[in-house]
């Protein structure tokens, strides 16, 4: 029976982690579908680019509790039901692999930052300030959101091994999933490595004119009949 539960939760975590918040949010809003201008990355960086402050920062907490929720209630509830910290890590990559991949939105997700964020605050509270920190100070220093993400995937799994034993116990399996999470994010970002490395990576505040396009559904296409 554990492994028909397992099986339970981890799907039930994948479809949570299929709704694209940052769609969902835009829409309801009344702006552009965020895949359709700027990076056309379904995320809350992304969405910041409409110009909407409200609908990005809706965005970003949404997405970082489709990750944090099934972790916690893993947690809290699934001893009884011999869930284990195993079942607990599962369901967080489970959350997260919706995130990139959602069966509701054709499969076309976002590079799952915020949820990954969700889904180590679920694992540790400690472990996922530690994270947030790391993106804020890199994010504040250099005003690249893509860069900022990378560093915080990358020390992740390292803060979680190297501090194993002092501020939460480690589990095999909970290293296995935070580190499938920081390389499929950083394979996500791979378009965003090339561009820094070229020099070319957009940074964070400098959206305008994205924004004006971006503002009101159907502006773009306006604008391209009016050059006809």
């Amino acid at each position: 029976m554990p492994v028909v539960y397992s099986v339970c939760v981890v799907l039930a975590a994948y479809l949570l982690g299929s709704l694209s918040f940052a769609v969902i949010v835009t829409r309801a809003m009344g702006l552009s579908d965020p895949r359709t201008y700027g990076s056309k990355n379904p995320g809350a960086t992304n969405v910041l680019r409409s110009g909407s402050k409200a609908a990005a920062v809706i965005t970003l907490l949404l997405d970082a509790i489709k990750g944090w929720l099934p972790v916690v209630l893993v947690r809290w509830f699934g001893e009884p039901y011999g869930l284990g910290e195993g079942a607990v890590a599962m369901a967080g990559l489970a959350a997260f692999l919706g995130h990139l991949w959602p069966v509701f939105f054709r499969f076309e997700g976002g590079k799952g930052v915020a949820t990954a964020l969700g889904v180590l605050v679920g694992i540790s509270p400690w472990l996922g300030l530690f994270t947030a920190l790391t993106w804020l100070v890199v994010a504040g220093v250099s005003r690249y959101s893509s860069l900022a993400s990378l560093s915080a995937a990358l020390l992740a799994p390292l803060v979680y091994v190297l501090a194993g034993g002092m501020l939460w116990s480690t589990d095999r399996v909970t290293v296995v999933a935070i580190i499938a999470m920081s390389a499929l994010l950083a394979w996500r970002h791979q378009e965003n490595i090339s561009r820094l490395v070229q020099g070319k990576e957009s940074r964070l505040g400098k959206s305008k004119e994205v924004a004006a396009t971006a503002a009101v559904p159907g502006s773009a296409n306006r604008k391209r009949r009016k050059r006809h």
